[in-house]
C-alpha cells in the first residue's frame, strides 16, 4: 500500500523546473533523492501490478537517467514479485550515474546480470529485433526520459518509439511519455512515445493535465505520493487541479437533515421554441442535491417546462411584445423586475440561475441585466444571460463588488462577446484571459472547452480533466449551469470549492455516459442518468494513486 494521498486539499499543478526545485527542498529537508526514486519506483510497480495483474512478461525501457532509475526500481519490485522482468537499457551501463547507478546495481543484485540488456544506435537488425522482442512481452514500461527532458528525442530513443508503433503491447509510461515534454499545454504530440497509462509523482505538471496522454480517451493519468513535504511543493503557476474539490460533496449529509439545509434554486431561462434549454437545467439542478428548484420561464411555455419532473416546482413570467407590431413572441419581460413581482419571485431564494433558452429578442436581454442588478443571492449566469452583458461587463463587475458569489459560464464564442474578442483570441490566451477577466471584474469564470478552466476573483485556476467529445451536444451546457447552481446552493461557504466540483462532477458523468454508449448516440441527458456514478466515484483508489485523468476501472488483464 502507498501513502494516502489526501486529494481534498488543492494540488498544485507544475512546470518542470518547480518539480526539480520541489525535489530539491525535500532532499534539504532530509529525503534524499535515492528514497523519492525508491518510492517512485515501487509505486510503478504497484500500479502495474493491480492494473495489469496477468502480465507475466514485462520490458522495462530505461534511460541513463534518474528516469531509468524509477524503471530499475520498478523492475526489482516486479521481479520480487514472481513477475519475469527484463530491461532494455538504452546505452551503456558505465555511463548510468548517481542514484539511478545504485538503483541498477540494486536490481542487478536481487537478480541477475542478465536481467540487463543495453542497447546501441547503430546496432545490426536492431528495429527489427526490438520489435521481436517488445512483442513478446506482457506489459511494457517507458522510463526513458521523463520530466526534466526537452524535445526532441534523438538517435536511439527515435528508434524505439518507432518501434512501439510496430507493437501492440500496452505501455506504462513512467512520470511522462518519452519524449512529452512536461511543460507543454497541447493537446498531442507527434513526437513522443505512446502511452496506454501514466504514473507520475507528487504533483501532476503542465502536460499531465493539458494534454491527452494516452492512446485511449480514458486511459489513466495517475498522481502517486512519495514522499515529498507539503512545504517542498512550490508553485508561481497559480493553477491547480479541480478534481480535489470534489472531496466537498463525499460527506454524508446529516441524518437530521431536511430540504432547506441545501438551498432554493431559482432557474431563470426559457422563450417559445426553447423549452428544453431551462428544463434541463432544472432537472440537473435537483439531481446535483439543491433542496428546492423553481422555474421562472414565459407563460407559453410553463406547462412544458413543469412536465419534466414532478418535484420542479414552476413560475409564469410575463411576456415581453414585440416591437412595433405588439405581438407577444415569448420571452421574458421587464415588467418582471417590477419590486413586488420581484419580491414573489425571489422569496426564500438562495442561488439564481439565469440564461438557457433566454433568447435576445427585444426586451430579454434587459430583463437579464436587470434580473442580476435588483437581486443579491450568488448567481450563475449562462447562455443568452452571458451574451446580454456584452459590452457592459461593467454591470458584472458592479454585481460582484456588493460581495456576493457571481459565477459566469461562457463557451469560446460567449467569452468572446463579453471580452470583445475573436473566438481564436479567445483559444490563444484561454488562461491569461480567463485570469484577467475574473480577476478584474471579482467573477467567478468557467471558460468551458478542452479542460475547462475555472478561475476565481483572487487569481487562482482551476483546471479540470473530466469530460470527452460525446458532450458536444447541445443542453451539455445547461446542464453544467443546473450542477453549478446546485453546488453553490449547498456549499454557499466554499462557492469556489463548489464551482470547480460542479465542473468535474458534470464532465465526470459525460464520461460514463459516454463508456456506456457510443459517444455519437450521447444525449445531454444522458449525463443526469450518470451523475450518480460521478457522485460515487472516489479518484484515489485502495493504493492511494490520484487518477487526474481517465476513468478508474475494475482491475483488467492484459492477457486473454
Amino acid at each position: 500500500m502507498g501513502r494516502r494521498v489526501d486529494y481534498g486539499e488543492e494540488m498544485k499543478i507544475l512546470t518542470a523546473a518547480e518539480m526539480g526545485a520541489a525535489d530539491k527542498r525535500s532532499v534539504e529537508a532530509g529525503v534524499p533523492i535515492g528514497e523519492l526514486m525508491a518510492s517512485a519506483g515501487e509505486a510503478v510497480a504497484r500500479f502495474c501490478l493491480r492494473q495489469y495483474p496477468l502480465a507475466a512478461r514485462v520490458m522495462v525501457l530505461c534511460g541513463k537517467g534518474n528516469n531509468g532509475g524509477d524503471g530499475f526500481v520498478a523492475a526489482r519490485v516486479l521481479a520480487g514479485e514472481g513477475v519475469g522482468v527484463r530491461v532494455l537499457l538504452l546505452g551503456a551501463e558505465e555511463d548510468v550515474k548517481g542514484e539511478a547507478a545504485t538503483a541498477l546495481a540494486e536490481l542487478k543484485e536481487a537478480t541477475s546480470d542478465e536481467i540487463v540488456e543495453e542497447l546501441f544506435e547503430g546496432a545490426e537488425g536492431l528495429e527489427e529485433g526490438l520489435v521481436e522482442l517488445l512483442g513478446e512481452a506482457d506489459l511494457l514500461l517507458d522510463a526513458v526520459v521523463g520530466t526534466g527532458f526537452k524535445p526532441p528525442l534523438r538517435g536511439l530513443p527515435l528508434v524505439v518509439r518507432a518501434t512501439l508503433e510496430a507493437v501492440s503491447v500496452p505501455v506504462v509510461a513512467v512520470d511522462l511519455p518519452s519524449g512529452w515534454d512536461a511543460d507543454s499545454m497541447a493537446e498531442t504530440v507527434a513526437g513522443a512515445f505512446r502511452a496506454d497509462a501514466v504514473v507520475t509523482f507528487t504533483a501532476p505538471k503542465l502536460a499531465h493535465v493539458f494534454g491527452h496522454l494516452t492512446s485511449a480517451i480514458f486511459g489513466p493519468v495517475v498522481v502517486a505520493e512519495i514522499g515529498s513535504p507539503e512545504a517542498a511543493v512550490v508553485s508561481q503557476t497559480n493553477l491547480h487541479w479541480g478534481g480535489a474539490a470534489k472531496s466537498i460533496a463525499e460527506k454524508p449529509r446529516g441524518i437530521n437533515s431536511n430540504k432547506g439545509k441545501f438551498g432554493h434554486v431559482l432557474l431563470v431561462g426559457g422563450s417559445y421554441g426553447t423549452s428544453g434549454a431551462p428544463s434541463m437545467a432544472s432537472l440537473a439542478a435537483l439531481r446535483a442535491g439543491a433542496g428546492l428548484v423553481t422555474a421562472a420561464v414565459p407563460h407559453c411555455i410553463v406547462e412544458a417546462v413543469g412536465r419534466i419532473t414532478p418535484e420542479l416546482m414552476v413560475r409564469g413570467l410575463k411576456q415581453a411584445p414585440a416591437p412595433r407590431s405588439g405581438e407577444d413572441w415569448g420571452v421574458a419581460s421587464p415588467l418582471n423586475l417590477a419590486n413586488e413581482c420581484l419580491e414573489e419571485l425571489m422569496k426564500g431564494i438562495k442561488v439564481l440561475a439565469i440564461g438557457p433558452g433566454l433568447s435576445q429578442k427585444p426586451g430579454a436581454p434587459e430583463f437579464a441585466r436587470g434580473m442580476v442588478r435588483k437581486t443579491s443571492v450568488p448567481v450563475v449566469i449562462d447562455a443568452d444571460a452571458l451574451n446580454a452583458f456584452a459590452g457592459e461587463t461593467e454591470l458584472l463587475k458592479a454585481a460582484a463588488a456588493e460581495g456576493r458569489p457571481v459565477v459566469l459560464t461562457p463557451h469560446p464564442g460567449e467569452m468572446g462577446r463579453l471580452a470583445g474578442l475573436t473566438v481564436p483570441e479567445v483559444e490563444a490566451d484561454r488562461i491569461g484571459l480567463a485570469r484577467r477577466f475574473a480577476t478584474e471584474h471579482g467573477v467567478t469564470l468557467v471558460l468551458k472547452g478542452w479542460r475547462t478552466l475555472i478561475a476565481h476573483p483572487d487569481g487562482r485556476i482551476a483546471v479540470n480533466t473530466t469530460g470527452n467529445p460525446a458532450m458536444a451536444k447541445g443542453g451539455s451546457g445547461d446542464i453544467l449551469t443546473g450542477i453549478v447552481a446546485a453546488m453553490v446552493a449547498q456549499f454557499p461557504d466554499r462557492v469556489a470549492e463548489a464551482v470547480e466540483a460542479a465542473v468535474y462532477l458534470h464532465g465526470l458523468a459525460g464520461d460514463f455516459a459516454a463508456q456506456a454508449m457510443d459517444e455519437h448516440t450521447v444525449l445531454a441527458t444522458d449525463t443526469l442518468a450518470h451523475l450518480s456514478d460521478a457522485f460515487r466515484y472516489r479518484v484515489a483508489d485502495e493504493d492511494g494513486f490520484v487518477w487526474v485523468a481517465g476513468l478508474r476501472p475494475p482491475v483488467k488483464s492484459v492477457v486473454e
